[in-house]
């Protein structure tokens, strides 16, 4: 059975017809399924014009924090684990009904909350499933959160696009407005946004107690070294691709900038940007779909197993042979040495992934006078070091 992405609903169908079992469209208005960017190109200026037309563009800015949430018993070390590994620190936290969170805070940098539900439903249980997830049912890095300069209007306009929220809407507390969307059925994160009402990062509110935490500081210069979070990316089936990239443009001002094709591993490692200075999502797939362990790369058998979801976070190091060596000094294991080399521009390494959170640390150095993001030679050995876990 062939695949085609409809040009009217730009949804992928299952189909020998030749034309999309929803709207009906006829072939010349969609396209065989084979991941390329040809589609992706032609649906920026319709996502542009789109934002332009209804005002969307300009309300959502940069990454404002993620949310990971953990086991019960995963909670202290997962965020301890954050602050002796990366340059964020204690932020304080607090619990209220339904959850207990730790922050994790850089200047300069997007927040990190890491949170244990105490209760009510959890909507990402399903994406949890996968033979290697399952065993941890409801840990993930959950939810991506934007600033917005104004909630209600951005609100309105995706109401009127048809979309709908989590919690019937905005959620207001003390510090801040908050609107959150489902689970996309594409990534299986939730998109995130906040207008605060006052200081940035003040979470207080009449219903949560505040929560003290402390870790124990970075091992030598770790914490001065490891600087902003860079990019996270997303592992997405090959046949999501597409969707999942426009999905997360319509909801946001970023705009897909380029890709990397790694052929010999099956996977594509694709950019957008809001800014060349803005935090970076990045999305990773196969170019064909899986087709069994024997045959289908890293990328494919990640979310074979695990499900799509975040994949790494990446830090901005100052001395990424510094950071390297001291991480492993102090027992840090590493899905690869160091890659590429300061001729090149730019050099990264990817940590084993946390016994706590699943989730692997990507520590990156870009060199003066280097103007790109990735190296196609960085990717593809990044790339198959993970076919590891």
């Amino acid at each position: 059975m062939g695949k085609i992405v409809c040009g009217r609903c730009r949804k992928v169908h299952h189909t020998d017809e030749g034309h999309c079992p929803v709207c009906g469209v006829n072939s010349d208005r969609s396209y065989d399924f084979s991941n390329s960017d040809r589609y992706l190109e032609e649906q920026i200026p319709r996502v542009l014009e789109e934002r332009r037309s209804s005002g969307l563009e300009g309300l959502v800015g940069g990454l404002e924090f993620v949310i990971i949430n953990t086991e019960e018993d995963r909670l202290f070390p997962a965020a301890e684990e954050l602050a002796v590994r990366t340059g964020h620190r204690p932020g304080g936290g607090f619990t209220g009904p339904g959850e207990k969170a730790l922050l994790l805070t850089r200047e300069g940098s997007a927040g990190i909350m890491v949170r244990h539900r105490t209760g009510g439903r959890n909507p990402f249980t399903r994406f949890n499933s996968g033979p290697k997830s399952s065993r941890f049912p409801i840990t993930r890095l959950e939810t991506l959160v934007f600033s917005v300069t104004d909630i209600a209007a951005y609100h309105e306009i995706q109401r009127e696009a048809g979309r709908s929220f989590a919690d019937d809407g905005i959620r207001s507390f003390d510090g801040y407005l908050y609107l959150e969307t489902h689970p996309s059925e594409y990534t299986g994160n939730a998109l995130g946004f906040v207008q605060w009402r006052g200081e940035p990062g003040n979470f207080g509110s009449a219903e949560r107690e505040e929560l003290s935490w402390d870790a124990p500081p970075p091992p030598g210069n770790l914490g001065e070294k490891v600087g902003f979070l860079d990019h996270m990316a997303t592992r997405v089936r090959a046949e999501d691709r597409d969707r999942a990239i426009v999905e997360f443009m319509e909801l946001t001002n970023y705009t897909f900038d380029f890709s990397v094709y790694v052929e010999i591993f099956n996977s594509i490692t694709n950019v957008a940007r809001l800014s060349p200075e803005d935090y970076a999502m990045v999305f990773t797939s196969g170019i064909r779909p899986f087709a069994g362990t024997e045959h289908s790369g890293p990328t494919e058998k990640f979310i074979e197993n695990y499900g799509p979801r975040v994949h790494h976070m990446a830090f901005d190091t100052g001395d990424i042979r510094e950071v390297y060596s001291t991480l492993v000094d102090s027992g840090q294991g590493f899905l690869i040495e160091l890659v590429g080399s300061e001729e090149e521009g730019l050099r990264q390494t990817f940590t084993e992934p946390s016994e706590h959170t699943m989730i692997v640390n990507e520590y990156i150095h870009r060199y003066g006078g280097f103007d790109g993001f990735f190296t196609r030679s960085n990717v593809t050995l990044l790339t198959g070091s993970t076919d590891r876990q």
